[in-house]
């Protein structure tokens, strides 16, 4: 990609830039994922899907699915009826498709283009709702989880895995080195973008993390709200249910 074509950043609404950003980096997503993660966003996606089982969901929506690896992970761990999977990204879902027909699973997942703060489906239409790495890119985050607690059905869960802050030393100092400074370069060099990979830790450190999260969970109606750090605290999975 020609850097030179990306719009100016802040030029253009969170949504429509966070939109085209993943567009332009679908097709290195995956691997950046990966490679950045030295592979343990793998284990943290697997970790979710192991809480979820405990609730044994039958149709389940993938909020800010991407590439489809969260929603692929379900299918293989989960007696899943129906999973749906919705993003804003249209060439993310090009990637989502392809590994979903590839793996044969196109009678269990389907992806479409939708925002997930204005989600086109009915009140009460899923067992469960999931989302990992997503929720930071919403531009109005409490009408994205609003939404979630809508769709969900009484007594339904929402799973929501996203990156935060280390607070231990010295692990925090070491990682905030490379969140600042390897990953970006890295990101950069790989992707040809200039932006995303720089975006992502200025939005992990302005994301409300902990409580401030469970707050916005409880604004939208989310009981039975909790947290649980992961691998030092790079990572947070969150869960609520709504009432019956």
């Amino acid at each position: 990609m020609d850097n030179q074509s990306e719009p100016p950043l802040g030029s253009l609404k969170k949504k429509e830039e966070v939109r085209q950003m993943f567009n332009d980096i679908a097709f290195r997503y995956d691997f950046l994922n990966h490679v950045l993660s030295f592979q343990i966003d793998k284990r943290w996606r697997k970790k979710l899907i192991r809480i979820l089982s405990e609730h044994k969901p039958h149709n389940l929506l993938d909020v800010a699915t991407g590439t489809g690896d969260l929603a692929i992970t379900a299918s293989s761990y989960l007696d899943i009826q129906k999973i749906v999977g919705i993003d804003i990204s249209e060439e993310m879902l090009k990637f989502a498709q392809k590994k979903i027909y590839d793996r044969g699973l196109q009678e269990i997942i389907h992806v479409r283009v939708a925002d997930s703060e204005n989600m086109p489906f009915e009140k009460e239409s899923f067992d469960a709702c999931m989302v990992a790495f997503g929720v930071r890119n919403f531009e109005n985050l409490q009408q994205g989880i609003d939404e979630m607690f809508r769709v969900l059905n009484p007594g339904g869960i929402a799973l929501i895995l996203e990156f935060s802050n280390p607070q231990k030393t010295p692990f925090k100092q070491l990682y905030t080195f490379y969140f600042r400074f390897i990953l970006p370069a890295v990101g950069r060099w790989i992707s040809k973008h200039n932006k995303a990979y720089s975006y992502l830790p200025d939005s992990v450190v302005n994301f409300p993390q902990g409580e401030k999260f469970l707050d916005i969970m409880q604004k939208a109606g989310f009981e039975s709200r909790s947290f649980k750090p992961l691998t030092f605290g790079i990572a947070t999975i969150y869960q609520g249910t709504k009432p019956h």
